[in-house]
């Protein structure tokens, strides 16, 4: 079957080429330069991937990824001018699990793409154990935590089912960065904290008596099964 990608993007310019470059991989792109015409094509036929810019006519592409996190786990990469810190983390926290700060090269952009479509097919691949609370379904895409299905963009799942991968194991910031992140990573020394820290509270608002996952200072995390 043949990729969907949503792109919403207002400037020409750029969705052109953004379009034409994801094409000539065989993708299929549908543009989109408002808020609400990307919410009525996200309703009448869901991508496999989400490209959503920051500053649009209507409003804040974050909006749409927050609600878009809200719903399930599609990959959303937001494409943004704004290259701050801040703005990254903040994208990141909401839901996002990419940011490409503009301006960005073509070739970029398809490599990052096409690790996130690999991810997200790949996401059953690792062994998981189906104990302390954990279950996982819908071929590795669905996670629940004391019965209640959590809410996880792409990363998020990604790093718990490699904690839960091997309970009690310390696993390094580096080591978490190469196995959830892959070739996409980028030297940001907050992205594997930012990410443990949101999941970190859905898991609490799943469980509030519960809180699985350790900080080791100075070596990285773990996750404890036997936390009552």
């Amino acid at each position: 079957m043949v990729t969907r990608i949503l792109l919403l993007e207002d400037d020409p310019a750029i969705a052109h080429t953004v379009q034409f470059s994801l094409e000539r991989e065989g993708w299929q792109v549908e543009h989109q330069s408002w808020l609400h015409e990307a919410r009525l094509s996200l309703q009448q036929a869901p991508p496999d991937l989400a490209l959503l810019d920051l500053g649009l006519p209507d409003g804040n592409g974050l909006d749409l990824c927050r609600e878009l996190r809200q719903q399930g786990s599609l990959p959303i990469m937001i494409l943004s001018a704004r290259a701050e810190e801040w703005d990254r983390v903040l994208g990141l926290e909401l839901g996002a699990d990419d940011y490409l700060s503009k301006p960005f090269s073509p070739r970029e952009l398809v490599a990052r793409v096409r690790a996130l479509l690999r991810r997200a097919q790949a996401s059953a691949a690792l062994p998981v154990a189906n104990q302390g609370g954990f279950v996982i379904e819908g071929e590795g895409t669905r996670l629940l935590f004391e019965g209640q299905l959590l809410p996880l963009t792409r990363r998020e799942l990604g790093l718990l089912k490699t904690l839960l991968a091997a309970p009690s194991r310390i696993f390094s910031r580096e080591h978490l960065l190469d196995a959830v992140w892959g070739l996409s990573a980028e030297s940001l020394d907050r992205t594997v904290d930012t990410h443990i820290k949101t999941l970190r509270a859905k898991l609490r608002q799943a469980a509030p008596q519960r809180d699985p996952i350790r900080t080791h200072r100075g070596l990285g995390y773990s996750l404890e099964l036997d936390d009552d």
